[in-house]
Formats: structure tokens, sequence, C-alpha cells
């Protein structure tokens, strides 16, 4: 904790770019480890992949359309903007003065729907990883809510820079180029990254369908396949990789994902019951609930891994 503190007190003081994202990434490492040590395996798969991996990626792609090194404003900083801080982070802290004490076992999360997702989720969903049946099931509308947060993203960034312009300005796509000449010479990261890459995505499916067993699922596949992509497109070239995977297939796979899981739910409504109700997808209680759960987390992970891939090489398009 005194690390991540540290760590955080860093960042803050940088004016250095490229070690902010670095001590990012860094900072978010430290989170996965320290979830590890409260048994939230799950949330550190999450954070590890998203916060040390892709999006680490995605912010040294931004470093090569800005500046290295923060701008320093010259002009006089309004003090007001520093009381306003102050002022709104003594509320929040006050804000926290009637939570429970970390850990307490009496808390009254541990009194209410917890009990009963540990209790009956065996019998109600079948599945050995109750996490899955919660994020995916009893919670299945917040997890849609977050897929549609990933859709939005990336069709915003779509919006926003996603047409590209002609120029003879620098360009991610002519770092990548720059990097993939340079790599030319290095035959060894060349070939490990021709074996690396296939073990990459069978391991994103592996995460994808064990979800139900273990840690895992659409979100941490998604961005795990879009990795392997990302790490193809850095070391080969952007243009090759597009070949691979044409910008008009994954925005395509980015709706199809959210289709999906909407569709399952739309089907439950059909089938005469509630929306995003899997029971009634099979005879059986708990084989509709594997077939619902396996269905919204493949729609999970098209959307995350497309939406990360869309992201990506629209920025490689953009100028600096």
């Amino acid at each position: 904790m005194v690390f991540m503190a540290v760590t955080g007190f860093a960042v803050a003081r940088l004016r250095n770019l490229f070690g902010v994202v670095m001590l990012t990434g860094l900072f978010s490492l430290m989170s996965a480890v320290l979830y590890v040590v409260l048994d939230a395996v799950d949330v550190a798969f999450t954070e590890a992949a998203v916060g040390a991996g892709i999006a680490t990626v995605l912010m040294l792609g931004t470093l090569a359309l800005t500046s290295s090194e923060e701008r320093v404003s010259e002009a006089e900083k309004p003090m007001w903007a520093l009381g306003l801080v102050v002022v709104t982070g003594a509320v929040l802290i006050y804000g926290t003065l009637d939570m429970p004490p970390f850990g307490d076992a009496y808390a009254p999360i541990h009194h209410h729907v917890v009990p009963r997702y540990l209790e009956k989720s065996g019998q109600e969903v079948g599945l050995p990883n109750v996490v899955t049946s919660v994020l995916a099931s009893y919670r299945g509308y917040d997890t849609l809510g977050e897929v549609y947060v990933i859709f939005t993203a990336a069709c915003g960034v779509l919006l926003i820079i996603g047409r590209p312009k002609r120029g003879r300005r620098r360009t991610l796509r002519m770092l990548v180029g720059e990097m993939r000449h340079g790599m030319r010479q290095n035959v060894i990261l060349r070939v490990v990254s021709k074996l690396l890459i296939p073990f990459i995505l069978v391991f994103a499916l592996y995460v994808q369908w064990h979800g139900d067993f273990g840690p895992g699922g659409g979100f941490q596949a998604g961005v795990i396949f879009a990795a392997g992509f990302i790490l193809y497109a850095l070391i080969f070239d952007v243009d090759t990789s597009r070949m691979v995977v044409p910008s008009e297939v994954t925005r395509l796979l980015l709706a199809l994902g959210v289709m999906l899981y909407a569709g399952v739910g739309v089907v439950g409504l059909l089938r005469g019951g509630n929306f995003l109700n899997y029971s009634v997808l099979a005879q059986e209680q708990t084989a509709g609930q594997h077939l619902g759960i396996l269905l919204v987390e493949f729609g999970v992970g098209l959307t995350v891994a497309a939406a990360m891939i869309t992201i990506f090489f629209t920025f490689a398009r953009q100028e600096h």
C-alpha cells in the first residue's frame, strides 16, 4: 500500500509523460497483486489485463501523437481551483465516515444479498464460479450497462477522431512503421512474437470459455484477444494487421456483441420470462442459465475485443 501511495504521488509530480504512463501501468499491476492477496482473483485478472496491459499500450500510442513532456503553463494559477479541490475532497472524506470499517464482517452488505448469492447460486445457476453467476446472471443488467459503456466509448472515439487526416506529419502508423523497420534487425523479437501470438489468442479463448469454472470471462478474454492483434501490429505493421482484421469487421463485431447480449434478454421475454432471465432458455433451470451465460459472455468478449482493436487502429491513423 505504501509503495502504491508513493507511485501515485510520483505520477502526480512527474512532468515526463512516458514516465507517467510506465508508473501508471506499474500502479495497476500492484493493484492486481493487492486484489490477489484479498482473494479477488477475477478483479485482479481484469486489472492486470486492462490497467497494466491494454491501457498502457493505448496511452503509449497516444504519446506518439502528442509530446512526451507536459507543458507547464506560465499563467498565474487561480487559488479558487485549489480551494474547490480541497472542499470536494473534504466532502468526500466526510461522506465515508458513516461507512462500516474496512473488512467488518457485520457490514450490511454481508447480511443482505451476498448470503443469498453464496447459498443459492449453486442451486439456481449451477456454476462453480460464483463471481460469474453474480455478474452475468444476478446482476446481468449491470453487466449489460458496462458493455454499452464500452460500446459508447468506441463509438465516441470513431466519431471524434475516426476520420483519417491527410498530410505529411508524423502519425502513429509512421511510428509503428519505423519500429518495424528497426525490428527487421531484431530477429529474436520477431520470431518470439510469431510463436507467442498464437498462444495469446488460444489463452484468450480459454479465459472466455473457462470463466464459468474459474477466474475469467468475456471482459478479460476480449482484452487479451485484442492484445494479441495489437502486438502483431506493433511488431509487423499496422497496414498488415489491418488486412487480417479489417475495420469493417471490427465495427460489425462491436455492434454484434451488444446485440447478442441484449438479444438473449429479448429471447427470454419471448419465452415468457423476464428480461435476461436465462432459466426459460431450456427445459431445466440450470441448463438455461448455462446457455444464457455462455451467450452473454461471448457477446461481452466480442464487444470488448472489437472496441480495443478499433480504438487502437483509430489512433494509428491520426496525425501528430
